[in-house]
């Protein structure tokens, strides 16, 4: 029992250094994505709906308050920042100060996407991708006027550039009233998302960024609302995870590519869909007892209906894998960056995220 004991404090301490070296060397996160990472910028979209700055979410969250997060708690953009020891980034539409984006900056936004498409007008406002690569040009530019040019570039090679984004244009594409999937074969839809994403990852290399985090998709057909769809609730939508790792496939390849053609292109990428996928078939070595049903809903899984603050919720929140319909718990989320911050070469290539932030 004491070497056990003596093992555990060994491995905490050692999580601890890596840590702190880990702090030391990021100076800000510059986050871009969808409601995944999302702290709250939808919330000053007037027209948005895709938002969650209403009960039960944040339920978890300091002070029970409900920030703009699709979680009851933390999402992966503050864990990790938790992680690395520095505050976690202010959504962009909150307009912090010059001091404050020193820190970093989260651009994420619920519902976007790589295309543009998901913007979708009065019902569906959201910020995407391209729009988000936009706005980080506004921050440079105040960067190089607070601290000079070769100053903004130093500091940008030192800060760290998490991505995550793709599973809204894989959903929106499998929609039964989607036009692209009535007209573009499902091959040359993940080849365009490809080519699209390629061509803003250079925009951002070209505005300083340097070394990238790609959290890759998960099974999202995996979700709850994908489950309830069906008429068997243990069976995933399988059509919809094929193409999201057909997606993950690609990326990685196009990645490798983006390496050998552009200078001081560094990245670390997660892959997510394994990562989940032993979630659900293991999940009491998680500390999970519920991989199926949303911890917040309403109806069949508590998935037909999203979180509002009529719905129904989980008093074991820290025993689900989903918070709503599509979005894990705080709980699942530490668990995830756990893994990450891990170092395991398992499922993280090509190499691992203290490695990248050592560059």
């Amino acid at each position: 029992m004491a070497d056990i004991s003596c093992f555990f404090l060994y491995v905490g301490v050692l999580f601890y250094l890596i840590s702190c070296s880990a702090a030391q060397s990021v100076l800000a996160l510059y986050v871009f994505g969808d409601s995944l990472a999302d702290v709250g910028n939808n919330k000053y979209l007037p027209l948005s709906i895709v938002r969650a700055d209403f009960p039960h979410n944040g339920i978890d969250y300091p002070g029970k308050k409900a920030t703009g997060r699709f979680s009851n708690g933390k999402n992966a953009a503050d864990i990790i920042a938790e992680k690395l020891g520095i505050p976690s980034a202010p959504a962009y539409l909150s307009q912090p100060n010059n001091n404050i984006i020193l820190k970093g900056v989260n651009f994420a936004s619920g519902g976007a996407g790589i295309f543009n498409a998901t913007e979708g007008g009065i019902v569906e406002q959201v910020i995407p991708l391209a729009k988000q690569v936009t706005q980080f040009s506004t921050v440079v530019g105040r960067l190089v006027q607070e601290l000079g040019l070769t100053a903004a570039q130093e500091h940008l090679a030192k800060s760290l550039f998490p991505i995550v984004i793709g599973s809204n244009d894989i959903l929106g594409y499998f929609k039964p009233d989607s036009r692209n999937s009535n007209k573009t074969p499902p091959q040359q839809y993940i080849a365009l998302m490809l080519s699209t994403m390629q061509q803003l990852l250079k925009g951002l290399q070209g505005l300083g960024a340097r070394k990238f985090l790609f959290i890759g998709l998960p099974p999202i057909g995996c979700a709850p609302k994908q489950r309830s769809l069906g008429n068997n609730t243990d069976v995933c939508n399988e059509q919809v995870n094929f193409w999201a790792n057909e997606y993950n496939r690609g990326f990685t390849h196009m990645l490798q590519q983006l390496k050998l053609e552009l200078n001081n292109f560094h990245y670390s990428y997660f892959d997510t869909y394994s990562v989940f996928l032993n979630f659900i078939h293991n999940p009491t070595y998680y500390g999970l007892k519920d991989i199926k049903a949303a911890c917040c809903g309403l109806g069949k899984l508590r998935a037909e209906i999203p979180c509002t603050p009529i719905s129904q919720y989980c008093s074991n929140r820290n025993e689900y894998l989903f918070w709503d319909i599509y979005h894990p718990t705080e709980a699942a989320v530490r668990i995830f960056v756990d893994i990450l911050f891990a170092g395991s070469g398992r499922h993280l290539f090509p190499i691992t995220l203290q490695q990248l932030i050592a560059i």
